[in-house]
């Protein structure tokens, strides 16, 4: 996590709490035109989840030169058209210093071992204000897809999107109840 590196602002001006109305995922600007990433969003932010989303964009059309095929593992002729989505990522119980590391490394393990190509996810630990008084650390994850057709970079994004957010559920879920296990709650 770099000084430089942006901070994620859970109390910007149009935040809309999806872990009160999970629903209202479908109602953002940013999912009118990839419906998969409001599901995304509901999943993320369900009782269940082990973290809620402050912010999300999406981008319909990346040009060549926003990302690289190589990095997508697309094949030659699949990276015709690409889009890309981030979303920001909070831990509904506060992580301790070194766990956002820890979550997203074994994020990573569990995503490298799903055969998707023509796609990638980064993780970004950042810092986080929750409140105006409140810092912790989120994680802002950018996914990239790309494919012959923008239909089928949207399929390959939408996969993306649904590997992201089972392997969050898996692996936040579980640091969080051996956290739990270690301070005896």
């Amino acid at each position: 996590m770099g000084g430089d590196a942006p901070i994620i602002d859970a109390c910007w001006p149009g935040f809309v709490d999806l872990q009160r109305a999970p629903e209202a995922a479908w109602n953002l600007p940013e999912t009118a035109e990839f419906p998969a990433l409001a599901e995304a969003l509901a999943e993320l932010n369900a009782s269940a989840s082990p973290v809620w989303t402050s912010k999300c964009d999406f981008w319909p059309r990346l040009e060549s030169d926003e990302f690289d095929a190589d990095e997508l593992d697309a094949s030659p002729g699949s990276f015709a058209h690409a889009m890309g989505c981030y979303i920001d990522l909070l831990p509904k119980i506060g992580w301790q210093p070194g766990q956002a590391a820890t979550v997203c490394k074994n994020i990573c393990v569990l995503l490298r071992g799903i055969p998707l190509r023509c796609c990638r996810a980064d993780l970004v630990i950042r810092r986080a204000f929750i409140s105006a008084e409140v810092a912790e650390q989120g994680v802002t994850a950018y996914l990239t897809a790309c494919g012959h057709s923008s239909a089928e970079a949207a399929l390959t994004l939408q996969a993306a999107l649904t590997a992201l957010t089972d392997a969050v559920g898996c692996v936040a879920g579980t640091i969080d109840d051996r956290m739990n296990m270690y301070s005896g709650e």
